[in-house]
């Protein structure tokens, strides 16, 4: 039988992925369908998610002095978190106008592994054989993935999607032994909201709106940004960085089933060849060391 503590890692790591591929299938239904600008989505996904988690960490803590927290003390080493998670947002909102929820999902989440393995070997972490194959064949479905071809993704949107990833691989090493991650993530969202309204002073000419497109941007920030983010930070505490992110890679398997159902995407050989490396390496990586 699993320890509770396993068992909790588990339930918030499965949570966790579920939250991230929903945020890709958002992103596509608000952008997808013209529902909302990127620069519009992005703003109103990182506010919201900011004053939910001010929120939850007010009536957890019985403390509202979250926002004068996050700025009163705050240094530059303090805000860097705060910029990846920007970073990301606005790449990967912007990426979304031209992917579809799984190739974008398969892109970002390809590439916040191989970030997160290679600052992992920077700092002295050595995989087992196994998570060497396994990472090879996920990067072979990646390379794959994004291959010229007839159906390979838009250039532009796989390169700003290749930036989120980049960008999503850091802020989650910053969250490595966090040891509140209710808290840091809120601070972190209100750390980030300067900087997507600075952004929003240079996309605010191009702004539409309609309520479905709110909606979304709303529950993606709130939901599946926020909270989702707070309990990824805390699934973290018990996964090494090898797992955490091959584990990520299962997202994209996700989002592509949601691409399915609720967005009607076409399933292309390219897609099912790419995801049965990455989940094939995933697999691989995660459990051939038992073996």
């Amino acid at each position: 039988m699993m320890p509770l503590q396993t068992i909790r890692i588990v339930f918030l790591t499965f949570f966790a992925l579920m939250a991230f591929a929903a945020n890709s299938v958002l992103n596509r239904l608000a952008l997808g369908a013209n529902a909302i600008d990127a620069g519009s989505y992005i703003a109103i996904r990182l506010i919201s998610g900011a004053i939910t988690l001010a929120m939850l960490n007010g009536f957890a803590k019985r403390d509202w002095n979250l926002i004068k927290k996050a700025y009163s003390k705050a240094d530059g080493q303090q805000f860097l978190p705060a910029f990846y998670l920007f970073l990301y947002g606005i790449t990967f909102s912007f990426a979304y106008r031209s992917l579809n929820a799984g190739m974008g999902a398969f892109i970002l989440f390809g590439t916040v592994q191989c970030t997160m393995l290679l600052t992992a070997l920077l700092q002295g972490e050595r995989p087992h054989l196994t998570e060497w194959l396994g990472l090879s064949l996920a990067i072979s479905g990646l390379i794959y993935l994004v291959f010229p071809g007839l159906s390979a993704p838009d250039p532009l949107g796989a390169f700003l999607m290749l930036a989120a990833g980049i960008a999503w691989g850091f802020y989650t090493l910053k969250g490595k032994g966090v040891k509140d991650p209710l808290e840091m993530t809120a601070l972190n969202f209100l750390r980030a909201v300067p900087f997507v309204l600075g952004m929003y002073i240079f996309t605010f000419h191009k702004a539409y709106y309609s309520v479905e497109g709110v909606t979304y941007a709303i529950i993606s920030g709130s939901i599946t940004s926020g909270i989702g983010y707070a309990i990824w930070y805390a699934a973290l505490r018990g996964l090494t960085t090898t797992q955490a992110a091959l584990l990520q890679l299962c997202v994209p398997i996700i989002a592509a089933f949601g691409g399915i159902l609720f967005l009607s995407e076409q399933v292309t050989v390219r897609l099912i060849g790419a995801g049965a490396l990455i989940l094939g390496g995933v697999l691989l990586a995660i459990f051939g060391k038992k073996c």
